[in-house]
């Protein structure tokens, strides 16, 4: 973690995650494609999602998260930040498809692939994604085959699907026990869960486990993110937000909290999938008030 002197009252605090072991050089080209800003609205120009518009422009960096390239060893050779993710990633360099000469000129060549970085992977490792492969940090393979009690991340739910959890920085899941068809994996949010043992998952735990100690330390290095500011219910009228109203420092006045819009908010169950209920060992701790 990099800490920086108070020169100003902005810096006074301020930390940013050290970046020197990332590969100083651009991009990948072929794997970038441009973000279109909306600004929080949508086809109709309307705000959808409140408090966002303007930050920093950036590319999106195409993540293979699926890695359905098996039994083809990779190497790393390069480890590279992403604007859009909290993790940095990795660029993969497979070793399937050689180099071939076409009317003087060298043609295709091997294949790259970025994915998520775990933490202690260097540029110039091997990794491989297989049914059954060693417990290095990076390499991809099937639930099943994996040791009770050994850290994975980017877990797959269902089959041939891709790695769908377990990619935020730091994060990590654990592998419980192997029960007939299914692996009990114990989730960073201590939900304990089924999941397929056909699934994959890989070994190890997603990089920049500081990502959430560091200070933002100004407004305007939110606004780099592209957040604008973000006004209390409290502050407002009762015409603009249900929590409104009132003489000095009111509280809400109601028994839960609500939106602007009047419907229930913080608490409120929002699972769809209720068919998945019945994988669910044990559900996730309550967060203290």
């Amino acid at each position: 973690m990099k800490k920086y002197k108070p020169t100003t009252p902005g810096r006074r605090g301020m930390t940013k995650v050290e970046s020197s072991q990332l590969t100083k050089k651009k991009p990948e080209k072929g794997l970038l494609s441009v973000i279109k800003k909306r600004g929080g609205r949508n086809l109709k120009g309307r705000i959808t999602i409140r408090h966002r518009g303007g930050g920093a422009k950036r590319m999106y960096r195409h993540i293979d998260f699926g890695q359905e390239k098996v039994n083809i060893s990779a190497k790393v050779i390069a480890l590279e930040y992403d604007p859009n993710r909290s993790a940095f990633i990795a660029l993969l360099e497979y070793q399937d498809k050689p180099p071939t000469t076409f009317q003087g000129k060298v043609v295709g060549g091997k294949e790259k692939r970025y994915i998520l970085a775990p933490q202690g992977l260097k540029v110039g490792d091997e990794i491989i994604i297989s049914e059954k492969a060693g417990l290095k940090p990076g390499n991809r393979m099937k639930l099943k085959n994996i040791p009770v009690g050994t850290l994975i991340y980017n877990v797959e739910l269902e089959q041939d699907k891709g790695g769908v959890i377990v990619k935020g920085a730091g994060t990590t899941a654990k592998v419980l026990a192997q029960e007939g068809r299914y692996t009990h994996l114990v989730f960073p949010s201590s939900e304990i869960r089924k999941v397929p043992k056909e699934c994959f998952a890989s070994i190890g735990i997603v990089s920049n486990p500081e990502h959430k100690y560091v200070t933002i330390g100004k407004a305007g290095r939110t606004r780099y993110k592209g957040k604008r500011p973000h006004v209390r219910g409290t502050a407002m009228n009762p015409v603009d937000h249900a929590h409104g109203g009132g003489e000095g420092r009111t509280g809400i006045g109601l028994k839960h909290p609500k939106t602007a819009w009047g419907k229930p908010a913080l608490g409120v169950k929002t699972r769809k999938k209720k068919w998945t209920d019945k994988l669910i060992i044990k559900r996730r701790k309550k967060k203290k008030k």
